[in-house]
């Protein structure tokens, strides 16, 4: 309790940096963090095509989701001569796929706890040279993460679009059935979340140049001698 008394009294609200490059672009990177894992940890898509059997019509349905196990959601294909075959899809891309959602989370977490740093304790933020140089090291960290995962993931993406794509998983057909494509599986949102991840990439790599010049790296520790004596001897 007296912990997070000492935590409230240093408190004071000032949106100033929010108004600066420095904590709007950190805005921006919390909104486009959740954007990217939410698009792509919700994302439940199915694919569809119908097997034709003189009068007779069946949908094939095969659904699959977030971590794209494929695999793990069989789905039965019945057949013109009253068989059934139980198919399975094809590839686990889950590795890429969680990788990505969890560099979104740390992302958003990071900038939740930096925005209440700015607004809450700019002074304790500046009152040092570690605060930036720390902030500038993981800021640097997360442009190099969101570079990976952005990459592996549209790789991924590319993997389950063809996994996934009913001109393929027509091929399970047998001869004698007529299968025609029914639905393609949706891929907006998926689409969308590796557009996310490379503008997170470009706002996290952008605000490194905005972090450094709080530092001492950017700014002498100590001005000038004549700057500081304010004239000089002749």
């Amino acid at each position: 309790m007296e912990i997070v008394q000492k935590i409230m009294s240093g408190f004071s609200l000032d949106l100033g940096p929010v108004k600066e490059p420095l904590g709007f672009i950190r805005i921006l990177e919390w909104v486009f963090a959740i954007c990217a894992f939410a698009t792509t940890g919700g994302y439940v898509g199915s694919t569809q095509f119908t097997l034709n059997c003189g009068s007779k019509k069946d949908n094939v349905t095969a659904n699959f989701g977030y971590p794209f196990r494929l695999p793990s959601q069989p789905y039965e294909i019945p057949h013109c001569n009253h068989s059934k075959n139980m198919t399975y899809l094809q590839g686990d891309f889950s590795s890429s796929a969680e990788f990505f959602v969890c560099v979104g989370v740390m992302g958003f977490l990071y900038c939740t706890f930096t925005i209440i740093l700015y607004l809450g304790y700019q002074q304790v933020y500046r009152e040092s040279n570690r605060g930036p140089t720390i902030d500038l090291i993981v800021t640097g960290i997360f442009a190099f993460l969101w570079l990976v995962c952005s990459s592996a993931w549209g790789k991924g993406l590319t993997d389950v679009k063809y996994a996934t794509n009913p001109d393929r998983l027509i091929i399970a057909c047998l001869p004698e059935d007529h299968c025609v494509v029914k639905t393609y599986p949706s891929m907006g949102h998926l689409n969308s979340s590796v557009l996310f991840g490379f503008l997170n990439l470009i706002l996290w790599a952008g605000n490194c140049w905005f972090i450094y010049k709080e530092t001492p790296f950017h700014k002498p520790a100590n001005p000038p001698p004549n700057v500081e004596a304010g004239v000089s001897t002749s």
